[in-house]
């Protein structure tokens, strides 16, 4: 496993950082879920990410029970606030000092730690004043609960808003989570740049695009048995929009060029998002753990230039580079 620093701090995450959305909690059982774990421990994954919101809470409790037991020192682990949680409630939702003070405090409970090594605004909340919630998350640095603040899907002027505040509390703001992958480039023309000048680095989403880049979807065919885009629980909605036999061909043309480079198609996602100089890690969900061992080979490995530029020639105009994306994407008011 390979190591980088997260944005201008002297916090250091490993490549591949293991995430429990969708899985944990409801698409796999919880014995499952801690041989996952279990597998990331053992392939030199030190950095764990989780969320509130990811199946109502369950999945923190999940990843806090698979951790009970290590040294807490040697892992860094990351959760975040914002989406609905409890039973939806006027305040169970958003960025106000209210949730967030609240969300704290049951996060650390449910991941059994004292800390949280990272601590992220899930999004960005339009509803509540900007100085309210970074007053809130500098509180909860001060308090000792969070080492540092990052944020997820945030547009680039939310980014610099966010950072100028944050400077003025004397609080580290030092990461962005947003989806990347090879069809999803939409962060590369304002966001990164704008991160790459205030000191923050992405720990991206998604580098598989929900499991289509494995190739195992096939143009023409119906999803395999078993497969996220047949499991409801599992995150079918979410892979709908790359169903389609355009995008679904050109994943079948990157095969080649895997085989090249020794690598299986999943591999090769993954290690072309770490080839983005600010991207300081890949986040990776499993349902079994043989996708963990797979998925670590990732980690260290260099793509050729001519690699990089094959992968472009091949995917072509199916990728999505529209900044205004991230904007879009975003919820207009705080959910409920």
């Amino acid at each position: 496993m390979e190591f980088r620093y997260l944005g201008n701090s002297g916090l250091k995450i490993s490549e591949i950082t293991y995430g429990n959305w969708i899985t944990h909690g409801s698409q796999v059982e919880n014995d499952v879920a801690g041989q996952c774990v279990r597998a990331a421990l053992d392939a030199g994954i030190t950095t764990f990410d989780t969320a509130d919101v990811y199946a109502n809470t369950a999945a923190e409790t999940v990843l806090g029970e698979a951790l009970a037991g290590e040294r807490r020192e040697s892992l860094e682990i990351f959760t975040k606030v914002y989406w609905p949680t409890g039973p939806g409630g006027p305040n169970d939702s958003g960025l106000s000092r209210k949730h967030i003070t609240e969300s704290i405090n049951g996060s650390l409970r449910r991941l059994k730690t004292d800390y949280v090594d990272l601590y992220q605004a899930h999004r960005f909340d339009t509803e509540t004043p900007l100085e309210e919630t970074m007053q809130a998350f500098a509180d909860v640095v001060r308090s000792g609960k969070a080492l540092y603040i990052g944020v997820s899907e945030w547009t680039a002027d939310q980014i610099r808003a966010g950072a100028a505040l944050a400077k003025d509390l004397n609080i580290q703001l030092i990461s962005s989570q947003p989806q990347y992958s090879m069809l999803w480039r939409v962060i590369e023309p304002e966001v990164v740049p704008t991160c790459e000048e205030l000191g923050l680095s992405q720990i991206v989403w998604s580098p598989i695009a929900q499991g289509v880049l494995t190739g195992k979807y096939l143009p023409g065919q119906p999803p395999p048995e078993g497969s996220r885009a047949t499991d409801e629980n599992g995150g079918s909605f979410f892979i709908q929009r790359l169903m389609t036999d355009d995008i679904l061909n050109a994943v079948q043309a990157l095969k080649p060029i895997a085989e090249d480079v020794d690598l299986t198609l999943a591999q090769l996602a993954v290690a072309w998002v770490l080839q983005n100089p600010n991207v300081a890690s890949a986040l990776v969900g499993a349902s079994r753990p043989e996708q963990v061992v797979e998925n670590v080979k990732a980690a260290g490995v260099t793509l050729p230039e001519a690699t990089m530029v094959a992968i472009d020639d091949v995917l072509g105009d199916v990728v999505v580079r529209d900044p205004g994306m991230t904007a879009k994407s975003a919820p207009a008011g705080r959910p409920t």
